[in-house]
């Protein structure tokens, strides 16, 4: 252990607290106080004890010295971390003391999240944002940790840590978000995919992941289909596996045209038109296209000969499609 950290203080972080005068400031406040009135002086000892106040003495006697935290190893780090959590356990929460020892201990630690970060080096979200979410893990570590159990903190911390960087992913990475039960339910259906597709020498079925994870049929087909949010193609990618040899986008493979779109605008300009026909017109459209029915048929149903049907609907037809055909 490095000798500056066996050496007891009584104030630490001497940078956040204000130090004692020093000889020149001495000379100088006494040649001041000379010249100054006693009201002056007591406006001074007042500025020194409200200093003296801010400063998170009270409850930190005994602690080691807090060197630069770049300068300190690994070994030297953990051995304080234990001191400041012992120290940690005797403090009042929401105490100025508390809240500096608990701060000293996330800055002590910050190596654990850059080590556990690394792990992530690969992924597309910045190292930054890795890190910074790593650190609200070792704080839950801190906040959780018991010297009681006799646990080294780096040991307690580390899984938690790597688990709210992988919560983080689990939440951002997904190219559509989806509700979290169908996160981990994908995540269960890819596990029990792999095991019984070892055992069974084949890809299983819905049937037998259900009855794998002891759950409906209706909710592994939804697991499935969530898994499919979990990344996404642009539409404009480029593939180069068509047999001329050309690259063609995806969107040109999955886009097409809808004929019943034109269908649509021919009902919307046909409606006002039926509407304005004669009944008997609109019984024979609606028996010949509606119901599929003969002209035959339509001819005995209505009390009139099949030629007489095939007149009325030629005669139906070319006004409708007359109609449609004016030009507005």
């Amino acid at each position: 252990m490095s000798p500056r950290l066996d050496v007891s203080r009584t104030r630490i972080a001497t940078s956040a607290c204000p130090q004692g005068p020093t000889d020149s400031d001495s000379a100088a406040a006494s040649a001041v106080s000379g010249q100054r009135t006693g009201t002056t002086d007591t406006v001074g000892t007042t500025a020194d004890r409200t200093a003296e106040d801010n400063c998170p003495d009270e409850g930190l006697d005994g602690l080691p010295e807090i060197p630069h935290y770049a300068g300190i190893g690994a070994v030297d780090a953990r051995a304080l971390s234990k001191t400041l959590f012992v120290r940690l356990e005797a403090l009042e929460e929401g105490t100025h003391e508390y809240a500096y020892v608990r701060n000293t201990l996330v800055e002590l630690n910050l190596a654990l999240v850059k080590f556990a970060a690394a792990r992530f080096r690969s992924r597309s979200e910045p190292m930054e944002d890795i890190v910074q979410v790593g650190t609200i893990g070792l704080i839950k570590a801190i906040d959780r940790f018991e010297l009681s159990r006799g646990v080294e903190f780096p040991t307690f911390a580390m899984p938690t840590i790597i688990g709210e960087i992988k919560r983080f992913f689990r939440d951002t990475s997904w190219s559509v978000r989806v509700p979290r039960r169908l996160q981990e339910l994908r995540l269960d259906l890819a596990k029990a995919g792999d095991e019984l597709a070892q055992k069974l020498d084949r890809a299983p079925t819905v049937a037998e992941l259900a009855e794998r994870l002891g759950i409906g049929r209706d909710e592994v087909v939804e697991g499935m289909t969530a898994s499919n949010a979990y990344t996404a193609s642009s539409l404009d990618a480029k593939f180069d596996d068509n047999d001329d040899g050309s690259e063609g986008a995806l969107a040109d493979r999955i886009g097409y045209e809808d004929d019943g779109l034109e269908g649509i605008v021919y009902v919307e300009s046909l409606k006002p038109l039926i509407a304005s026909l004669p009944t008997r017109d609109r019984t024979i459209l609606s028996l010949r296209f509606v119901a599929n029915m003969t002209q035959s048929e339509i001819g005995e149903e209505l009390g009139i000969s099949q030629m007489h049907v095939s007149r009325l609907l030629s005669r139906t037809l070319v006004k409708l499609r007359k109609g449609l055909t004016i030009d507005e």
